[in-house]
């Protein structure tokens, strides 16, 4: 498949399949006469003399020096060296090829006054599986993500430092001969076109929208496998209850969990025991509070949709030909939202890790051996499971502190508030790897617990997951290293296994 950048906006599946799965981009013709259009106006004001930011100015708070007519194609070339300045680990191969596949929609929405030849050379580095190498600091999430986009702009260029499609690093010349590609010379313009947007953040907002999507379903799963191995009732999750307070997100789970539970022989076994008049609100609640980060998801998605269809640069040209400074770099939507994520995967943490304790405590288990040990004393069990959970819950907490609400001013006091963003992103990828492993811990829990609930069954549908994670696993049994067991199920939660033993049972994928 290629995905065509157009006239038309990105979807995120397109900006997916760049990505992670390596789909190769090409640009329209249409866009290219737009392109070539938009530089026609850029050369007038070149030719014009006057002095205008980006074209015959410094940046930031070096806007007001101008720059003679001989010296403008070196400013372009110092303005990438400069701003290449990251610091600290490697960021990922899909976190650059979606911040890459966003910029080049912003150069080819018609504002950004690139030629059409740099944008095709941008996308021919992405078409060659040439990923330049972008630092884990360096951005402030305002005037765009500037470190990390003049990194890929330096290889752009044939400088710096990147990985071929083998993976391998080397200098970003050597690959760039390799794949028979040229370093592009820089025009009026286009150095800060090629870093002047929120794309580093963006493109890792799509890629955590993409896993979420999967883990909030793996929540309801997880919550379903509980719920029977802790005798817990259907009752909660029927559609007249939740009709009363309508939160969508709710209303979907709350379905998710009513279908997964339906036909469960463990359910149906003690729904008229006195003893049992209210369930916890680890399990009750669950709708509620999986609901709650279902919307905040849905709000999420929309920014992100917002964003992809936006046309990001500073200055901008507009229709008539002018060039307009504006403030459309600034990261504040996306890194609120990604803040907001970071909160809602954190409590879907928090609850999931007390649905495991539950399982594991011998007083409020209805029945389960201690911590699920076969031979309880002897043997620990899933003890110490929990307490891996709990460490990552607790880390979880931290990275739920924002990051947009912190601003350090920078050059010169001209860029005085920024965004934060990017680090808003950073975070919210270690949560949401924090996440996949308290479930698959949860997943890991539940799934033995009802083993160990022989003869009763839970439904069909989630006694076939419980197979596939109790083969995966081990199942019960004595102790044995566990850490490989735990691994073994954030794979299946990873590569979506288990939802694919679901199939359409869920709401939220029929």
């Amino acid at each position: 498949m290629t995905v065509e950048v157009g006239l038309g906006a990105l979807t995120r599946a397109q900006v997916i399949a760049v990505a992670r799965d390596g789909e190769l981009v090409e640009i329209s013709s249409a866009v290219l006469e737009r392109l070539a259009t938009q530089r026609r106006a850029i050369d007038a004001l070149v030719e014009s003399g006057t002095p205008v930011y980006g074209l015959s100015t410094g940046f930031g708070a070096l806007a007001t020096t101008f720059i003679t007519p001989d010296q403008r194609r070196d400013l372009q070339r110092s303005l990438i060296r400069s701003h290449a300045a990251g610091v600290g680990g490697e960021v990922e191969t899909e976190v650059v090829r979606a911040m890459m596949t966003s910029r080049l929609t912003n150069l080819c929405s018609g504002v950004s006054g690139v030629r059409p030849s740099t944008a095709l050379a941008y996308a021919a580095l992405l078409n060659a599986g040439i990923t330049p190498i972008v630092h884990e600091y360096g951005s402030l999430g305002c005037s765009g993500d500037l470190a990390p986009l003049a990194h890929v702009a330096l290889a752009l260029m044939g400088e710096g430092e990147v990985r071929d499609a083998r993976g391998e690093r080397q200098r970003a010349l050597e690959a760039l001969e390799a794949a028979a590609l040229a370093p592009v010379t820089l025009a009026e313009k286009e150095g800060l076109a090629l870093i002047n947007g929120t794309d580093g953040m963006l493109g890792q907002l799509i890629l955590a929208i993409d896993d979420l999507e999967s883990l909030l379903d793996h929540a309801d799963l997880a919550a379903a496998l509980s719920i029977q191995a802790l005798r817990g009732t259907d009752r909660v999750f029927a559609a007249e209850i939740h009709a009363l307070r309508p939160h969508p997100g709710q209303r979907t789970s709350a379905a998710n969990l009513f279908a997964l539970l339906g036909d469960s022989p463990i359910v149906q076994s003690h729904l008229d025991d006195p003893s049992q008049v209210q369930d916890a609100y680890s399990l009750r609640c669950a709708p509620q509070v999986h609901g709650a980060a279902r919307d905040t998801l849905t709000h999420a998605t929309r920014v992100a949709d917002i964003e992809l269809a936006s046309a990001i640069d500073n200055p901008s040209i507009l229709r008539d030909g002018t060039l307009v400074s504006n403030g459309n770099f600034h990261g504040a939507p996306i890194g609120y939202v990604l803040d907001f994520l970071a909160i809602a995967v954190a409590d879907l943490a928090s609850i999931a890790e007390r649905r495991t304790d539950r399982l594991l405590d011998v007083d409020r288990s209805w029945g389960l051996p201690p911590f699920l040990a076969d031979q309880a004393g002897v043997d620990s069990g899933l003890m110490i499971a929990q307490y891996s959970q709990a460490a990552m819950v607790s880390e979880l907490k931290r990275l739920a502190v924002p990051a947009s609400v912190d601003s350090i001013p920078s050059s010169g006091m001209q860029e005085d508030h920024v965004s934060m963003g990017w680090h808003a992103a950073r975070k919210l990828r270690r949560a949401i790897d924090g996440l996949t492993d308290v479930l698959a811990i949860e997943l890991l829990a539940a799934a033995r617990a009802l083993a160990l609930r022989a003869p009763l069954e839970p439904s069909p549908v989630t006694a076939a997951v419980r197979d596939r994670i109790n083969e995966a696993s081990g199942g019960p049994g004595h102790d044995r290293w566990l850490a490989p067991s735990i691994a073994a199920v954030g794979e299946l939660v990873r590569e979506d296994v288990l939802l694919a033993l679901v199939g359409d049972r869920l709401e939220s994928r029929s």
